[in-house]
């Protein structure tokens, strides 16, 4: 809603996020978003910020009715004339630099105010590498930062179903080596003969563990290498992932431990 004019709908119904300063972020944007007196209904498992829902919009000078539909908090404001605290919650939740990071990011993308334990390890155990490849759910451009120090690697495709990651990862990679994607890997854009492939696959969906996306990811980087080409990847050591990677790959190997992580290099 970044890009909606203020006090330009007549009404909004939002699912609120999780986290607490994305979600005052986004509930902030909705409010900016309607003319005084329109309607907001905002929703949220009461266990993922729904409890807290009603607070916070009294938090910007709403009142309203609150309900519950089984595990859920469904609110229902008007907009006041008059909106307090917006301008903190805008701030706050927005596109900003982080020095633990180095990088530009933005609350609610992955590990978005400090290094992945997993990304950082792979970070650390990556060679340089060479000629076209893919960083697949690149986020902010923590691995591909690397990926791009050597002078050898010809092309960078970067891709993540997180606009705004994405929108943060063309910010922090002013190289024009890098082309962007805003998609989801599994049906990623068109491209194939890739030398290689860096990635920290997610295994969660919707709050849920699912090792089934993780395996997806893998697939989705055999499709795209060239014969001869290779794929590094780290996990959680608890993941299944040796089983397919061994079914698709001609070699792989266990190139480091640490930390509950595994960091693999696999050929195919």
């Amino acid at each position: 809603m970044e890009d909606v004019a203020p006090e330009s709908l007549t009404g909004a119904v939002i699912a609120a996020p999780p986290g607490a300063v994305e979600r005052r972020y986004v509930l902030a944007l909705a409010l900016r978003a309607l003319k005084p007196g329109a309607s907001l209904i905002a929703l949220a498992p009461k266990d993922k910020g729904g409890s807290r829902l009603r607070k916070e919009l009294e938090g910007f000078g709403c009142t309203g009715e609150e309900s519950a539909r089984q595990h859920h908090r469904i609110c229902h404001v008007k907009r006041p004339e008059r909106l307090s605290g917006l301008d903190v919650a805008l701030a706050a939740g927005g596109a900003q630099f982080v020095d633990a990071l180095g990088l530009w990011t933005q609350p609610g993308v992955f590990s978005w105010d400090r290094p992945d334990p997993g990304s950082r390890l792979l970070r650390a155990a990556l060679p340089p590498l060479a000629g076209r490849g893919a960083d697949l759910g690149c986020g902010v451009g923590y691995l591909a930062k690397a990926v791009l120090e050597s002078a050898n690697v010809t092309r960078l495709e970067l891709i993540d179903i997180d606009r705004r990651a994405v929108d943060a990862a063309r910010r922090n990679l002013a190289d024009a080596r890098c082309e962007f994607h805003w998609a989801d890997v599994r049906h990623a854009p068109a491209m194939a003969d890739l030398d290689f492939v860096v990635m920290n696959p997610p295994f969660h969906d919707a709050g849920q563990e699912d090792k089934s996306l993780g395996q997806a990811f893998i697939r989705r980087s055999h499709q795209l290498l060239r014969k001869g080409g290779v794929v590094w990847l780290v996990a959680n050591r608890h993941l299944p992932y040796e089983g397919v990677l061994g079914e698709l790959f001609s070699t792989v190997t266990v190139k480091g431990e640490a930390e509950g992580f595994k960091i693999f290099e696999a050929r195919k």
